[in-house]
């Protein structure tokens, strides 16, 4: 299949994205959008920092919505668009005159996807925040750490990326899947706190299995077992272990070189823990990697990034590529059989600004028009450096 006619298969071509700049989870989502073929147009602030690292496939107008006119563009840019993505607090784009209900009348497809921390009500609706606020309050933050050590945020995973981010591009495609249908746009409700409790759903519905109950990092998944949990090799490196079926953990016992009888009984953890910390101390990730690759015994050495990309099975699928700066990143997923994500490999983010003048004039500003807001400072037009 040919480039050209992947660009034709993709699954989103021919949606139209007006993204806000924010943070993190905003950007994702027009990441996630781009990657399968829409074309997102990011709306940049006057001389703000580019701190979009999910830019790939996007164009970059700056406007300045502090200005009527910067704020009529925008209106303009949204008539004729499918999906806007508003990651402000509660009450910003209606005050400014960007509110769902003035857009949404002009454009009645429109979908407006807002994408906030604790949601576009309630006591909290207008309070900052950041990633471990939102997974504090929704209740994951307290099962997440070791054994009588503190809650541990994972990063900024759970609530900025998947649930914010990537729940609102989920939503967004539900609501795009409905319009086919009604004709009609919806707004999204898009929050952290309720997306990541939501990707935790199973969490809180297992709370009766046996694999809980207990405190903090003494669960079967949170680190409190012997075999599912991670073990140093004599190099420093990492072993991943989670032979939790009694066949595999039967086959991560021998291939260890040890019997049940070695290990100890089941109500004993750490003492088994040291048993098998001792093993693999005995080995490098490397020798371990050889002893277990391709046997179902549920143990894989942990990788970095940079590892991760030159991984074979990785290396085989394809699963990473080659950014413009040189390091790998994750190419779109999931894999679609005929209408899958495609980014090209080292493909340069957009600038800030650096597409102002062409999207002004796809929306049909003249040249004059476009110089004189770009004169009286309402848009913002990259000027590129010439390399001397």
């Amino acid at each position: 299949m040919s480039q050209v006619t992947s660009y034709q298969r993709m699954a989103l071509r021919g949606t139209r994205v007006v993204e806000l700049a924010g943070l993190a989870p905003a950007p994702f989502c027009g990441m996630i959008l781009s990657d399968f073929g829409a074309n997102v147009i990011r709306v940049d602030k006057p001389s703000g920092p580019h701190i979009d690292r999910s830019g790939r496939g996007k164009r970059s107008v700056v406007l300045d919505l502090k200005k009527r006119e910067g704020i009529n563009i925008v209106k303009r840019m949204c008539a004729n668009a499918d999906v806007l993505i508003e990651p402000y607090r509660p009450g910003v784009m209606e005050k400014i005159g960007l509110g769902p209900v003035e857009l949404m009348k002009e454009n009645p497809k429109l979908i407006y996807a807002r994408l906030t921390g604790f949601g576009q009500t309630g006591p909290y609706a207008n309070m900052a925040g950041h990633d471990i606020n939102y997974v504090a309050i929704s209740g994951l933050l307290s099962i997440l750490g070791r054994k009588e050590g503190k809650p541990t945020p994972p990063i900024n995973l759970l609530a900025d990326f998947a649930g914010g981010g990537l729940m609102c591009a989920f939503g967004i495609a539900l609501a795009l899947l409905e319009r086919s249908n009604s004709g009609l746009g919806q707004v999204i409700d898009a929050n952290m706190v309720e997306g990541a409790a939501y990707t935790g759903s199973w969490l809180y519905s297992s709370r009766d299995l046996y694999i809980w109950g207990k405190p903090r990092g003494c669960n079967w998944l949170d680190s409190g077992v012997h075999f599912y949990d991670t073990y140093e090799t004599s190099d420093g490196k990492y072993m991943a272990v989670g032979a939790i079926e009694p066949q595999f953990y039967q086959q991560f016992i021998t291939l260890l070189g040890l019997t049940t009888g070695d290990v100890g009984q089941l109500d004993d953890p750490d003492e088994m823990k040291k048993i098998i910390s001792k093993r693999f101390s005995e080995k490098t990730q490397g020798e371990w990697t050889k002893v277990f690759e391709g046997k179902d015994a549920c143990v894989t050495p942990v990788l970095s990034m940079d590892e991760a990309a030159n991984h074979p099975h990785n290396v085989d699928r394809g699963s990473f590529i080659k950014a413009s700066d040189g390091h790998f990143e994750p190419r779109p997923a999931p894999l679609l059989s005929r209408t899958p994500g495609i980014v090209v490999e080292g493909a340069i983010p957009p600038k800030v600004g650096q597409h102002t003048c062409e999207v002004l004039s796809e929306l049909g500003y003249s040249k004059q028009d476009i110089d004189e807001l770009l004169k009286n400072d309402i848009a913002e037009q990259l000027i590129e450096k010439a390399n001397l």
